[in-house]
């Protein structure tokens, strides 16, 4: 009997939907458990990561346990179209070639209205001179067990944000601990905020492995008591065949070698409210729905954040973490040793995309994760640079 069994949601093929299990899981571990969910599986895949994912139908995903969504009728799509998202892809870096392990055995006949998606436990939320653009620095709320490197925008009403993200495999020390590299668009008070989140991270705990995986997250009170990984909880409902909440992505980069990238897109319908996440080449996932969400970010997000974190009861404490976060080296590392963000853009009420009037950096331990906003040159956008190894010589 396996030790691990998920119940993270993976990703839809239009009326089914698929679990995933730790690779040490057989076909009868799955079964039991989407008996005690109710959720019988329709068919099964079995990816050569080991992962096992299982379908049901659509509407019985986590997202429709919540009774706020009992009368729910899918969005199937977003209803708005950004032509200069579809315009940047020009720009994005030949390396662009990032995919999910399991869609290499994922070769079965969609039936309408099918969906797959990934499922895993639930985790308890605990709570050198350089040419660089001129950032400011500043002051955002400490919150407890997690250590943060970002590049931030505040103070006006966004409806999107998007990056290209590179994709890594950091070290993590420990089972509870994780990393993760993500864009957050929050909004509310600062020690009260409400977050919808989206990137890859490496999550031994809620995944059973140290793979890259891709995740979506959200919070109504600055993690303290609410919100969840992927499809824990009813607060996200998938919709996409082609990505999987809680996959596995690759290939990942390596130091001074090939880089791998991987877009990500957080966009407010302006007709629906729903918040959509758009992967890769404007693919969309699925949606935080309006009706389920939060007070605050129904309206629009007041701050938006792209870098990474660390999550660990050792941070901000000695001995600190060993744990990675980017690629595992500090920002000044720069392209092809430091994890990036390319393409950095926000999406206000013209509905165009574009860079941030405004944006500041922010490390809580400059000693053991940093940050840098890099410019290459007069005239081309600023590539964002952040992470770092943990426990190091500075960083005790």
């Amino acid at each position: 009997m396996a030790s691990f069994i998920f119940r993270v949601l993976l990703t839809l093929v239009l009326s089914d939907l698929c679990y995933r299990v730790n690779g040490n899981a057989n076909f009868k571990d799955v079964e039991e458990k989407l008996k005690q969910l109710n959720k019988p599986a329709v068919k099964t895949i079995q990816s050569e990561d080991g992962d096992i994912i299982d379908c049901v139908d659509i509407y019985k995903q986590p997202a429709f346990d919540h009774p706020a969504l009992k009368n729910h009728v899918i969005q199937m799509k977003p209803s708005f179209d950004l032509k200069e998202e579809k315009m940047s892809s020009k720009n994005e870096p030949a390396e662009l070639a990032v995919f999910q392990t399991w869609q290499r055995s994922g070769n079965f006949r969609k039936k309408p209205h099918e969906v797959v998606l990934n499922s895993s436990t639930t985790i308890e939320h605990k709570d050198g001179q350089l040419p660089s653009i001129n950032t400011t620095a500043v002051a955002l709320p400490i919150i407890v067990n997690r250590s943060a490197a970002t590049l931030v925008t505040l103070g006006y009403n966004y409806i999107g944000a998007k990056g290209t993200f590179n994709i890594w495999n950091p070290n993590v020390e420990a089972q509870d601990e994780y990393t993760t590299a993500q864009i957050w668009l929050k909004a509310g008070p600062g020690d009260n905020f409400e977050s919808i989140e989206s990137g890859w991270t490496v999550n031994p705990q809620l995944y059973g492995d140290k793979r890259t995986r891709l995740f979506v997250h959200w919070t109504k009170d600055s993690y303290k008591t609410t919100g969840c990984f992927d499809m824990t909880c009813s607060g996200f409902v998938q919709t996409s065949s082609q990505h999987v909440l809680g996959g596995s992505i690759g290939p990942v980069s390596t130091e001074f070698g090939k880089q791998y990238y991987l877009r990500f897109g957080i966009y407010m319908d302006p007709n629906t409210a729903n918040w959509w996440l758009k992967i890769g080449k404007d693919i969309p996932v699925g949606y935080w729905p309006a009706s389920t969400l939060m007070f605050y970010l129904n309206h629009s997000s007041t701050m938006v954040e792209w870098g990474g974190q660390v999550y660990s009861s050792n941070v901000k404490k000695k001995p600190h973490t060993k744990t990675g976060m980017g690629s595992g080296k500090f920002a000044t590392g720069l392209k092809g040793n430091a994890c990036s963000i390319l393409n950095i853009a926000i999406v206000d009420f013209s509905m165009q995309l574009k860079y941030p009037q405004w944006v500041g950096t922010w490390a809580d331990e400059q000693y053991c994760y940093t940050a840098l906003n890099y410019q290459e040159g007069y005239g081309k956008l600023p590539i964002f640079y952040f992470g770092g190894p943990g426990q190091n010589y500075n960083c005790p």
